[in-house]
């Protein structure tokens, strides 16, 4: 069974990916959380291109992704796992744990550290919210990420059999947590106790700095209950909340040329973002 699932990690990963695709965004056109408020065909070709480009970045990159590693890692001996025997039953679920507070724990620095939150913010810059913001993100931010999970895995001694569950849960949560979709609401509050819903993970995404600076955790939701980083429900309300951030709400300037470049351009602080209770006007520009 371990040497099957390493044999066909490529093609389960396809099958999760284009599957939860599939599903969250028939799920969208059906009933949507949220009314879009800029064009979506533009956003979608904005964010597909940026993936794409994403992708070609980290294959140039890294010759080996998180299960290729994680079996070099294994023939080489490194990692804890490496070092001390534990059976597998508590090394695989001991991985996918591991890596979801790593990946917690990056994802509060990319707020927190300037550098990082320049990179970051082209993910946030997002007007409006679906499945496709789950795969918006800088090219130099995938590599930040991407390096932390090889780095996580090598300090781990993590085996393939136990990255791969890990690499499928994290595929389809970014998928589901970022659909404009609902959940009814005993069902959320229910599943938010141990994982991540839509509804919980919007909320990052608000124009309120003090809510996008909440909820970071990516499948488990148990990090910000532990670490003090949940908030359960945005000030405005689900269906009121503004998305994005608020030096940048001109949609016509949220292309690909100027999300690439955007790290590298100067904005207006943090501080300037819509608080609680405080209308935002829709005419102001990127600074």
């Amino acid at each position: 069974m371990e040497q099957w699932l390493v044999d066909h990690e490529t093609v389960i990963r396809a099958y999760v990916f284009y599957g939860m695709l599939a599903l969250v965004a028939l799920w969208e056109s059906l009933k949507p959380a949220k009314v879009p408020t800029t064009s979506t065909p533009v956003r979608w070709l904005n964010n597909i291109a940026l993936v794409a480009l994403d992708n070609l970045v980290i294959r140039w990159v890294f010759p080996l992704l998180a299960v290729a590693f994680s079996i070099t890692v294994a023939e080489h001996g490194w990692g804890l796992f490496n070092l001390v025997a534990l059976p597998l039953w508590l090394m695989l679920p001991a991985t996918v744990i591991i890596l979801d507070l790593a990946a917690y724990v990056v994802h509060r620095l990319l707020h927190k550290v300037p550098l990082l939150w320049r990179l970051h913010k082209v993910h946030h810059a997002d007007l409006d919210y679906d499945f496709t913001t789950g795969l918006r993100f800088h090219p130099l931010e995938s590599l930040v990420t991407v390096s932390s999970t090889l780095l996580v895995i090598a300090a781990l001694g993590a085996p393939p059999v136990a990255v791969i569950p890990y690499e499928v849960l994290f595929i389809g949560a970014a998928f589901f947590v970022h659909g404009n979709i609902h959940l009814p609401q005993t069902l959320d509050r229910l599943l938010r106790r141990c994982v991540v819903t839509p509804d919980m993970h919007r909320i990052h995404h608000s124009v309120d700095i003090r809510e996008s600076n909440s909820n970071f955790a990516g499948i488990f939701s148990v990090w910000d209950h532990l670490f003090g980083t949940y908030c359960k429900d945005p000030a405005a309300g689900q269906d009121a909340m503004v998305m994005g951030l608020a030096e940048y709400r001109d949609a016509r300037s949220l292309n690909l040329p100027q999300l690439l470049i955007m790290p590298f351009t100067r904005t207006s602080s943090r501080a300037g973002t819509m608080q609680s209770g405080v209308s935002l006007d829709s005419d102001t520009k990127q600074s």
